[in-house]
């Protein structure tokens, strides 16, 4: 039983969900996946991708378990054969005025919002996330790694936000965005105990909240 669960878990996305969109006369499905939950800095990014059907992608995997240069060539390949894409952020502010829940599910939503086609049917990574648009859709417990759709988002909604920290990297370079994105690595732990935070920090994720209630932490003498 475990050598069955192993080689499921390791195998690549599928069509399955969307050919079984497709079958019931829906043209659209477009794969919504979103990336920076976890980070400590900079905004949360999502996208909605529409692919063709039937469309196969050689290397296309869930984007956590691809390495940089992989979804480096993966992104153009993408964008060129998709047939709409869709990217909706949501900046540290609005992270730290709602909670990170609502900013996921609102980075969701403005994906699929600029989508220059609509699309007929949504498949979102997570089997508890609903988009608040009049939209036939469904939640799929780790959908990044069963569905080619999703598979796909997951990996523009990446190297976008990637991109975003690289840039970030360069105005405020102490804080290494380069290299860990803006989530919470030793590294990245050190320079801001070093530092304090930085505009682009969301103020009310640990470390940050924790340390708040301290006057004499460094973080706080800016």
């Amino acid at each position: 039983m475990s050598y069955g669960k192993i080689r499921a878990s390791s195998m690549p996305p599928s069509l399955k969900h969307e050919k079984k969109i497709w079958k019931q006369g829906k043209s659209f499905v477009a794969g919504v996946d979103e990336v920076g939950r976890g980070a400590l800095a900079g905004p949360l990014v999502a996208a909605a991708v529409i692919l063709p059907r039937n469309l196969k992608i050689p290397g296309l995997n869930d984007s956590k378990k691809l390495s940089f240069q992989q979804r480096e060539k993966l992104f153009p390949k993408i964008k060129k054969v998709a047939i709409a894409i869709g990217i909706g952020q949501v900046s540290h502010r609005i992270i730290d005025k709602i909670n990170i829940g609502q900013a996921n599910l609102l980075a969701m939503k403005k994906a699929v919002e600029n989508l220059k086609v609509k699309p007929d049917y949504l498949l979102i990574d997570g089997e508890r996330n609903k988009v608040d648009l009049a939209i036939a859709q469904k939640g799929i417990c780790k959908g990044d790694a069963r569905c080619v759709s999703i598979a796909a988002a997951s990996i523009i909604a990446k190297v976008t936000r990637d991109q975003i920290m690289i840039k970030y990297a360069k105005k405020y370079p102490q804080y290494f965005f380069e290299q860990h994105k803006g989530y919470g690595t030793q590294k990245h732990l050190e320079a801001i105990q070093r530092h304090g935070p930085c505009p682009i920090h969301r103020r009310s994720f640990f470390p940050f909240a924790l340390l708040a209630q301290t006057d004499s932490s460094p973080m706080y003498n800016l």
